[in-house]
């Protein structure tokens, strides 16, 4: 006999809908922006429209995503400056931060997207280089069908509270922890 009997009704198929969601990914798990990527995909495959801003990752990153995403018709912009421990100047870093936020949130504010992620964005308003009131009221206020995903670790508890759908990846085991390099088809 199975531990877990299988499902013989089928959930409530909600009686609610909304013109737009907000998504968190977030946790130390592997997988955020991986999922935020799935539904970009979805949306694609919908006729939408999307962007994506990423916060960390520069345009020398030569990630599969970007390039798929590109041939596909999205608008990309990696505007960060890299990961933070290869910074020459934290400073400059924090002003690239807030020119990213400032240019995410012209397009989120103007309504040309039915997605917009915001990748890995979580990581510069944890360290408060990035308002999260601002952020969070951007969101509040964009237009009735603009759509947002939102990747990071330890995303702030205000962010979570305005989400609609808020999933935390959690690691179990990650092959970096005995050292394995991140690997091409994978992990970018």
């Amino acid at each position: 006999m199975p531990e877990i009997e299988p499902p013989t009704t089928a959930p409530d198929p909600g009686s609610v809908r909304e013109p737009s969601l907000v998504i968190v990914n977030t946790g130390d798990g592997k997988g955020k922006s991986t999922a935020a990527f799935g539904t970009m995909l979805r949306a694609i495959a919908r006729g939408w429209k999307v962007s994506v801003v990423q916060f960390l990752k520069s345009g020398d990153w030569k990630v599969g995503e970007e390039k798929i995403g590109r041939q596909l018709g999205v608008d990309w912009w990696a505007l960060g400056d890299g990961f933070t421990w290869d910074s020459v100047d934290m400073s400059e870093s924090e002003a690239i931060a807030n020119e990213a936020w400032r240019f995410a949130a012209g397009v989120i504010e103007g309504g040309e997207y039915e997605l917009v992620i915001l990748d890995e964005i979580t990581y510069p308003m944890n360290w408060a280089w990035i308002d999260v009131a601002c952020v969070i009221e951007t969101i509040r206020n964009r237009p009735p069908h603009v759509n947002v995903i939102i990747t990071g670790r330890d995303a702030p508890r205000d962010l979570v509270e305005i989400a609609d759908t808020v999933t935390e990846m959690v690691k179990i085991k990650h092959a970096y922890d005995r050292g394995v390099m991140a690997r091409r088809g994978l992990d970018f």
